[in-house]
């Protein structure tokens, strides 16, 4: 018996490109300045955007919310109760490479099903931060 690997296209320097268009776009239809990070499936910064108005933290913020989203391959907005007292990842390790950040504005990035980066926005409201990246996404597929 043979098994045939499917090869899935990684997540490119034009897709990360166009990911950033679309959350600054989203961002900018409701007068929201944001940060964005892109990163590849093994955690390399692919993209970044800050515009001069962004507070500086946001930076950090949406690099940050897209290596947890990465990391755990989960929308960060579906993390938050998981961190709490009682919850699945409450006694999660901080000692990673990167602090993880649970709070919306982070999302995986698929293709044919399989984990190939993620995108995290900082700067709004975590709610709008979620509609920014979902919008980057969907703009992507």
């Amino acid at each position: 018996m043979s098994t045939t690997a499917t090869a899935v296209a990684p997540l490119t320097i034009e897709d990360a490109e166009a990911l950033v268009a679309a959350a600054r776009r989203a961002a900018e239809a409701a007068d929201v300045t944001v940060s964005v990070t892109v990163l590849d499936a093994g955690g390399h910064l692919l993209a970044f955007r800050r515009d001069d108005r962004a507070v500086l933290i946001s930076g950090e913020t949406s690099t940050r919310k897209a290596y947890t989203a990465l990391q755990l391959n989960a929308p960060t907005a579906d993390l938050v109760d998981a961190v709490q007292p009682g919850g699945l990842f409450h006694t999660l390790p901080t000692a990673l490479d990167r602090p993880l950040l649970f709070i919306a504005g982070g999302l995986p990035v698929h293709r044919d099903g399989r984990l190939i980066g993620a995108i995290g926005v900082g700067g709004g409201a975590p709610e709008q931060d979620h509609g920014f990246v979902t919008a980057a996404v969907e703009a992507l597929a």
